[in-house]
């Protein structure tokens, strides 16, 4: 049994191209997304995997890559100008390698000491 023909080519590239540099914005998408680059193909978000993935599909892999940095750079500018909800785009970010943690760190930035003395009082 054989799937859909993947309909991948030349138009395919230009399609995705033209959605990372500013089609998502006509669109109507807030930031270019592998969710909205979908939409643009009309193609299911499996077989967008499976094309970056390909490596006969370097040209959509590189493309692909291109609309991640500009969702990147997207993300952080509107996290900075208060544009974009905070909460949403820290979410979004962590897809990019950010995190939001908090180390302890004792005196000079040492290990924290924690005293581990207990008292045992019995009561009648």
């Amino acid at each position: 049994m054989r799937g859909r023909p993947t309909d991948y080519n030349d138009e395919t590239l230009i399609k995705a191209q033209s959605y990372v540099d500013g089609g998502y914005l006509e669109m109507g998408h807030v930031v270019p997304s592998i969710v909205g680059l979908t939409k643009a193909l009309n193609r299911s978000r499996s077989t967008i995997y499976l094309w970056i993935d390909d490596p006969e599909k370097a040209d959509f892999s590189d493309i692909v890559e291109s609309l991640l940095d500009g969702q990147h750079l997207a993300l952080t500018n509107g996290g900075l100008t208060s544009d974009f909800n905070s909460s949403i785009a820290k979410l979004m970010l962590t897809k990019h390698g950010y995190s939001d943690k908090q180390e302890l760190t004792g005196n000079e930035g040492g290990a924290i000491e924690v005293d581990t003395k207990w008292t045992i009082e019995v009561i009648e």
